[in-house]
């Protein structure tokens, strides 16, 4: 542990105290890997093939990376669904259109299917009415307590909503939805206000407020509000509208959503389960994996001298496999995923718009590194690893790269996929309390602790 990075807040006794009972804390509490298997508990509720435990059911969105033949997963080439309409298909035809996704696309999770020209409409309204935050909430929530995470502010911000809510406890079907709406549309302008907050406070910027406008989709009023001089093409704005499409729902089981409804099925308000699942996001073996793929290809691009060498490119790969480079973690982020096998159609589909884009914007030689670490990438791992898992590109290999090319700093990255993913946790927060079986969700842990005496304290 590193007790150099604690803050300025501990005399040295109290240091010497905390290393001591940290010291006693690792050699007491360890628990042997053994015991799992042992016990048959399915570490990360994942079964022994790599398939989830199952344990629940939606109607909300499906993740399809494989099938099963002769008990047995097989690979198949990997398809996101969302409420029985695959997310390729659903891109090809507002993209057609000419059309931004993210407002119909909202609609159909949050209320099971598409929307009419009508309703649309009636949607874009109410979401772009609620685009503003209470009065007082930037100043009193965010400016007044500056984060240097803007992950953090934005789970703050969420719990404080409540206090802003009239009646926050009405649990009603109308009540929820309408607080769902307000979420969404409030998200993008908390994160942008906390982004402006912690660029000011810790970065020593000029403070710039951006209201958002009205007649502008939701893609174009973040890019408008996050820079100084409000300019963006829409070659960018329709990028990032296709990213937070990809990044609106995956499913019930992962760790975000999952976490929701855990904590909505306790029967608790909207704003706490909403809260947990930004909470669960920020980590980077989740929301944060983008970020980690960035870091990764900075350390390749500065330590590989030709990134079109294939030699070279392979033998630094293997240095991180091997945990010799990087941040020795063994890892090659961006790299493989818990149900996609052959592909990850996120993945399949921004690499195909970003190309353009990298063209565009005199990026294509890195581009086309990404494009080579993920070729050479599952042929080394099963060299390196002797595992024969199947390996693709996931969302995140390619999306910080996207956002890169957009200009938007990692900072951001995370942020924007909250943004995105925040429509899924209240589709899923509304099934929950709505349709689901109304029970608390509780897992059992087996104990493994000694019964043992109480020991006087002064004979301790």
């Amino acid at each position: 542990m590193n007790y150099n990075a604690m803050p300025d807040l501990l005399d040295s006794q109290s240091l010497s105290f905390l290393q001591d009972i940290c010291g006693q804390y690792v050699s007491q509490n360890r628990i042997s890997p053994d015991l799992y298997e042992r016990y048959g508990v399915k570490r990360g509720l994942r079964n022994a093939d790599g398939t989830g435990v199952m344990a629940g059911i939606t109607q909300i969105g499906s993740v399809r990376g494989y099938y099963i033949q002769d008990g047995e997963k097989a690979p198949a080439e990997g398809q996101l669904i969302y409420r029985g309409i695959d997310v390729t298909e659903l891109i090809r035809g507002f993209m057609s259109e000419g059309r931004f996704g993210f407002e119909e696309t909202a609609y159909l999770l949050l209320f099971g299917k598409l929307p009419d020209r009508a309703q649309l409409d009636a949607f874009r309204s109410l979401l772009e009415h609620y685009r503003t935050l209470p009065p007082g909430f930037t100043e009193d929530m965010i400016l007044k307590a500056p984060s240097p995470d803007v992950m953090n502010k934005l789970a703050r911000s969420t719990l404080a909503l409540y206090s802003y809510d009239p009646d926050p406890e009405n649990s009603c079907l109308e009540a929820e939805f309408f607080r769902a709406i307000q979420l969404i549309a409030h998200f993008p302008v908390i994160v942008a206000h906390a982004f402006a907050c912690k660029r000011h406070y810790y970065d020593n910027e000029s403070l710039y407020l951006h209201r958002p406008q009205a007649g502008l989709s939701l893609a174009e009023n973040f890019l408008y509000s996050v820079r100084h001089d409000n300019q963006f093409t829409q070659d960018e704005a329709r990028l990032l509208d296709l990213c937070l499409v990809l990044h609106m729902e995956h499913g019930g089981g992962n760790n975000s959503a999952f976490a929701c409804r855990v904590l909505s099925s306790s029967g608790t308000d909207i704003y706490s389960a909403i809260a947990a699942a930004v909470g669960s996001l920020k980590g980077p073996r989740h929301g944060g994996a983008n970020k980690k793929v960035m870091e990764m290809f900075h350390h390749i691009e500065r330590e590989v001298s030709d990134w079109t060498d294939e030699g070279e490119v392979s033998a630094y790969l293997e240095k991180l496999l091997r945990r010799e480079a990087g941040d020795r973690s063994g890892l090659i982020y961006g790299m493989g995923h818990a149900i996609y096998t052959l592909s990850d159609p996120r993945a399949v589909l921004l690499k195909q718009f970003a190309r353009g884009v990298a063209e565009r914007k005199g990026m294509l030689a890195e581009f086309e590194l990404f494009e080579l670490v993920e070729r050479l990438t599952p042929g080394l791992f099963h060299r390196v690893t002797g595992q024969d898992k199947a390996m693709c590109a996931n969302v995140d290999f390619y999306s910080g790269l996207v956002y890169k090319m957009m200009g938007i700093p990692p900072e951001l990255y995370t942020p924007l996929f909250a943004i995105a993913r925040v429509v899924g946790w209240c589709a899923h927060r509304i099934e929950e309390v709505f349709a689901s079986s109304g029970r608390i969700i509780r897992p059992a842990y087996k104990a493994v602790c000694p019964q043992r005496l109480y020991t006087p304290l002064d004979q301790r």
